[in-house]
């Protein structure tokens, strides 16, 4: 998996890219939980989402956001953070500028900012939005929301409870030719800890019903030797 260096608003980005072998992949961007509170690219769920893409045939990016790890310039409270997002899917489009379509995808404040990006970006065509905090950050902009797409909470989270999304989801899934789905994992916390296996299942069978399944390992592995 190459760690990538782009440019972005505030200077340069780091990054782990890892291309598709089948030209024309869908891209997709993983974005990470709140810099401020010891969110990085690394964080265990992000990890394994990237991973989750990667073996359905996507090209797939996780970075770090501004002041986070290598990348430069410093927390901007959201905004810059969204236009660092705007720069990773300009950044992979232009490397892939064959591919028609994109997913993205954001753990707790990431998803706060995966949201804006779908909402200003056409070619996102699907989202999952982990434990989105509903209760802090205002997501009144989601209407009407331009793709379906997934909401993952726990049900022991206290950070960002569930009823909180609960309001932001009932207003914007009733539009037409738009799926919001909406799962709770039981006994889960903001963090999934040890629930994260749970949430990867949940998340795979999601990604299954819409993108299809995992490549079989063997096919992976023949595709990298070619």
């Amino acid at each position: 998996m190459p760690e990538v260096i782009f440019n972005g608003p505030a200077g340069r980005i780091e990054g782990r890219y890892q291309p598709a072998k089948k030209r024309g992949a869908p891209l997709a961007i993983i974005l990470h939980p709140h810099p401020q509170f010891g969110g990085t690219m690394n964080n265990q769920i992000v990890y394994n989402l990237f991973y989750t893409f990667v073996n359905r045939g996507f090209s797939a990016l996780r970075f770090n956001f501004r002041g986070v790890g290598r990348s430069q310039g410093h927390f901007d409270h959201g905004a810059g953070e969204l236009s660092d997002a705007a720069a990773a899917l300009d950044w992979m489009q232009a490397l892939n500028p064959e591919a028609k379509s994109c997913w993205i995808t954001g753990v707790s404040f990431g998803a706060w900012i995966g949201m804006q990006l779908l909402m200003r970006r056409p070619e996102i065509e699907g989202f999952m939005s982990i434990a989105a905090m509903a209760n802090r950050y205002d997501f009144s902009f989601l209407a009407p929301c331009p793709s379906s797409g997934l909401f993952v909470h726990g049900s022991e989270d206290r950070v960002a409870p569930v009823k909180e999304v609960m309001a932001v989801i009932e207003k914007v899934k009733t539009q037409k030719g738009i799926q919001i789905e909406h799962t709770v994992v039981e006994g889960a916390n903001h963090f999934f800890d040890g629930k994260v296996d749970v949430l990867m299942e949940q998340v795979g069978a999601y990604l299954d019903r819409m993108v299809g399944p995992e490549i079989p390992k063997e096919e992976r592995e023949a595709q990298e030797q070619e």
